[in-house]
Protein backbone atom coordinates (compact mmCIF):
# COMPACT_ATOMS: atom_id res chain seq x y z
CA UNK A 1 0.00 0.00 0.00
CA UNK A 2 2.72 2.35 0.79
CA UNK A 3 4.69 1.90 -2.44
CA UNK A 4 1.17 2.34 -3.86
CA UNK A 5 0.61 5.64 -2.23
CA UNK A 6 4.42 6.86 -3.01
CA UNK A 7 3.89 6.33 -7.17
CA UNK A 8 0.71 7.71 -6.95
CA UNK A 9 2.36 10.71 -5.17
CA UNK A 10 5.72 10.67 -7.51
CA UNK A 11 2.89 11.18 -10.17
CA UNK A 12 0.88 13.69 -9.36
CA UNK A 13 4.13 15.74 -8.25
CA UNK A 14 5.52 14.59 -11.97
CA UNK A 15 2.22 16.05 -13.28
CA UNK A 16 2.57 19.13 -11.28
CA UNK A 17 6.20 20.15 -12.33
CA UNK A 18 5.68 19.31 -16.01
CA UNK A 19 8.59 16.82 -16.18
CA UNK A 20 8.66 13.75 -17.08
CA UNK A 21 9.60 10.48 -14.56
CA UNK A 22 9.92 6.84 -14.30
CA UNK A 23 8.07 5.14 -11.91
CA UNK A 24 9.26 1.58 -12.58
CA UNK A 25 9.41 -0.12 -9.67
CA UNK A 26 12.39 -2.70 -10.18
CA UNK A 27 14.82 -5.15 -7.95
CA UNK A 28 18.56 -4.34 -7.37
CA UNK A 29 20.97 -7.08 -6.63
CA UNK A 30 24.50 -6.36 -6.10
CA UNK A 31 27.19 -9.27 -5.29
CA UNK A 32 30.67 -10.44 -6.38
CA UNK A 33 32.47 -7.55 -4.97
CA UNK A 34 35.88 -7.41 -4.98
CA UNK A 35 39.17 -5.46 -4.42
CA UNK A 36 42.75 -5.26 -5.63
CA UNK A 37 45.85 -3.59 -4.43
CA UNK A 38 44.16 -1.70 -1.59
CA UNK A 39 46.30 0.44 0.16
CA UNK A 40 45.58 1.01 3.76
CA UNK A 41 47.72 2.69 6.61
CA UNK A 42 51.25 3.56 6.10
CA UNK A 43 52.29 0.79 8.61
CA UNK A 44 49.85 -1.76 7.86
CA UNK A 45 47.34 -3.80 5.66
CA UNK A 46 43.61 -2.45 5.29
CA UNK A 47 40.92 -3.90 7.08
CA UNK A 48 39.09 -2.84 4.31
CA UNK A 49 34.32 -3.14 4.12
CA UNK A 50 31.93 -1.97 1.89
CA UNK A 51 29.19 0.21 2.24
CA UNK A 52 26.03 0.16 -0.65
CA UNK A 53 23.45 2.14 -1.27
CA UNK A 54 21.05 2.34 -4.47
CA UNK A 55 19.32 5.20 -4.61
CA UNK A 56 18.49 6.73 -1.34
CA UNK A 57 18.03 3.61 0.04
CA UNK A 58 20.95 1.82 2.16
CA UNK A 59 21.81 -1.37 1.93
CA UNK A 60 24.23 -2.27 4.38
CA UNK A 61 27.54 -2.85 5.17
CA UNK A 62 29.87 -5.81 4.11
CA UNK A 63 31.71 -7.81 6.40
CA UNK A 64 35.19 -6.46 7.84
CA UNK A 65 38.17 -8.34 6.28
CA UNK A 66 41.42 -8.15 8.60
CA UNK A 67 45.07 -7.30 6.55
CA UNK A 68 43.39 -7.88 2.87
CA UNK A 69 44.85 -5.81 0.34
CA UNK A 70 42.90 -8.18 -1.87
CA UNK A 71 39.94 -9.03 -0.07
CA UNK A 72 37.17 -10.92 -1.58
CA UNK A 73 33.22 -9.69 0.24
CA UNK A 74 30.85 -12.59 0.87
CA UNK A 75 27.24 -11.82 0.37
CA UNK A 76 25.22 -10.07 -1.76
CA UNK A 77 23.01 -6.65 -1.30
CA UNK A 78 18.95 -6.51 -2.47
CA UNK A 79 16.86 -3.81 -2.98
CA UNK A 80 13.70 -3.33 -4.00
CA UNK A 81 11.29 -0.30 -5.37
CA UNK A 82 13.74 1.14 -7.13
CA UNK A 83 13.04 3.72 -9.37
CA UNK A 84 14.69 3.45 -13.06
CA UNK A 85 17.90 5.36 -13.64
CA UNK A 86 18.75 5.07 -9.88
CA UNK A 87 22.38 5.64 -9.04
CA UNK A 88 24.17 2.32 -6.90
CA UNK A 89 27.11 3.29 -4.87
CA UNK A 90 29.63 1.89 -3.12
CA UNK A 91 32.13 3.27 -0.22
CA UNK A 92 35.04 1.51 0.40
CA UNK A 93 36.17 1.90 3.98
CA UNK A 94 39.50 0.98 6.18
CA UNK A 95 38.44 -0.11 9.74
CA UNK A 96 40.47 1.96 12.26
CA UNK A 97 40.77 2.11 16.10
CA UNK A 98 40.21 5.83 15.09
CA UNK A 99 38.23 7.13 12.74
CA UNK A 100 37.63 4.73 9.66
CA UNK A 101 39.01 5.82 6.54
CA UNK A 102 37.35 5.83 2.84
CA UNK A 103 39.51 4.68 0.45
CA UNK A 104 37.22 5.58 -2.25
CA UNK A 105 33.40 5.86 -3.77
CA UNK A 106 32.15 3.63 -6.88
CA UNK A 107 29.26 5.19 -8.33
CA UNK A 108 27.19 4.17 -11.41
CA UNK A 109 23.64 4.99 -13.04
CA UNK A 110 21.89 1.47 -12.88
CA UNK A 111 20.43 -0.22 -16.23
CA UNK A 112 18.35 -2.93 -16.97
CA UNK A 113 20.13 -6.54 -17.56
CA UNK A 114 23.19 -7.75 -15.57
CA UNK A 115 26.61 -5.94 -15.53
CA UNK A 116 30.20 -6.41 -14.24
CA UNK A 117 31.76 -3.42 -13.18
CA UNK A 118 35.49 -1.99 -12.69
CA UNK A 119 35.80 0.92 -10.43
CA UNK A 120 39.07 2.59 -10.34
CA UNK A 121 39.83 4.27 -6.88
CA UNK A 122 42.82 6.71 -5.53
CA UNK A 123 44.03 3.88 -3.07
CA UNK A 124 42.80 0.47 -5.09
CA UNK A 125 40.37 -1.15 -7.70
CA UNK A 126 36.97 -2.24 -6.78
CA UNK A 127 34.90 -5.05 -8.87
CA UNK A 128 31.37 -6.29 -8.34
CA UNK A 129 28.33 -7.26 -10.37
CA UNK A 130 24.76 -6.00 -9.89
CA UNK A 131 21.53 -6.91 -12.02
CA UNK A 132 18.83 -4.64 -11.93
CA UNK A 133 15.43 -5.78 -13.03
CA UNK A 134 12.09 -3.95 -13.14
CA UNK A 135 8.57 -4.05 -15.06
CA UNK A 136 6.15 -1.66 -16.27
Amino acid sequence: MASLSLSLGLLVLCTLALVHCDLYDGHVRVWGLSASNLKGDFLSQPDPYVKVWCGPAFGGMSSILKNQANPTWPGEFNFVDIIHNSVLKLEVWDNNVGPDHRLGTCSTTIRRGTHTETCHLKKGTVYYTYSYDYSH
